[in-house]
């Protein structure tokens, strides 16, 4: 029986994009694509969520990249720019489930930049627990981070249900023993819950 829901955040529940700001920095859709791919890439972003220093992953980029360097600033300077908000949809879901089950919150998510959007969304303060990649500096999908979640909060793997839309997280937390629902774009999280019998 499942009895806690644990929630990734970005993709989930907020939309997060890098396009959001540097489409109105770069002028020619093909440099803000190599910028995105080849220098702010996603590799270097999770090592901020993995613990490094907001300070340290510029500066070392700068140093690679000089071309770059007031674009790489940009991206954590105005890193608000990249949110898009709530996925309000699935947001609005978080009330009628937390009558029913006990909510936390799984995610990769800079130490820095977290408190930001925690401020910005009461969405946050509905979960009894919050663990943060970048504050315990462990990421998902490794398996230490999913087991400190369990210890941390008394759970048990198979009665708690794992969303992420992020499917290397999801096969890892099935590997520990998760129910789990790999959220991806196109689905409807509520309808996904009702399948698994889980109505909000």
């Amino acid at each position: 029986m499942i009895r806690n829901i644990v929630f990734d955040f970005g993709g989930v529940l907020v939309d997060w994009n890098p396009e959001y700001l540097f489409k109105d920095v770069f002028s020619d859709r093909s440099e803000l694509d190599y910028f995105l791919e080849n220098i702010c890439t996603p590799d270097w972003n999770e090592e901020q969520d993995a613990g490094r220093s907001l300070s340290e992953a510029i500066r070392t980029l700068q140093e690679r990249h000089p071309k770059y360097q007031d674009e790489i600033r940009l991206y954590y300077d105005e890193w608000t720019t990249m949110l898009g908000g709530p996925i309000e949809q699935n947001v609005a879901l978080l009330v009628p489930l937390k009558m029913k089950y006990r909510l936390f919150g799984l995610t990769n998510w800079s130490a820095e930049t977290f408190p930001i959007a925690y401020d910005l969304y009461p969405l946050f303060q509905e979960f009894e627990g919050i663990v943060i990649s970048g504050v315990e500096r462990l990421a998902k999908p490794d398996e230490r981070i999913y087991q400190l979640l369990l210890q941390r909060y008394d759970l048990v793997a198979d009665e708690s249900l794992f969303i992420d839309d992020n499917v290397r997280n999801v096969r890892a937390a099935i590997a520990l023993g998760f129910h789990t629902l790999h959220l991806q774009h196109d689905m409807c999280l509520k309808d996904e819950l009702k399948v698994l019998g889980i109505k909000a």
